[in-house]
């Protein structure tokens, strides 16, 4: 009951984490390259399904 709900908060906020270092490497100075790149483009999406998973455990009764 409450442990799958914090689960779902934890990696909510984890996946939230990653999309945006991913979306915002180049304008923050960690990404490799200039323009969107393989490994943001991996994490943007990764990112998106942890959020989305964590979004659904938090929110199942």
């Amino acid at each position: 009951m409450g442990g799958k709900k914090t689960v779902g908060i934890v990696l909510l906020v984890v996946g939230i984490v990653v999309l945006l270092l991913s979306l915002l490497a180049d304008p923050i100075g960690i990404g490799g390259s200039p323009g969107f790149g393989r490994d943001q483009i991996a994490g943007t999406i990764a990112g998106a399904i942890v959020a989305v998973v964590g979004l659904v455990l938090t929110l199942k009764k």
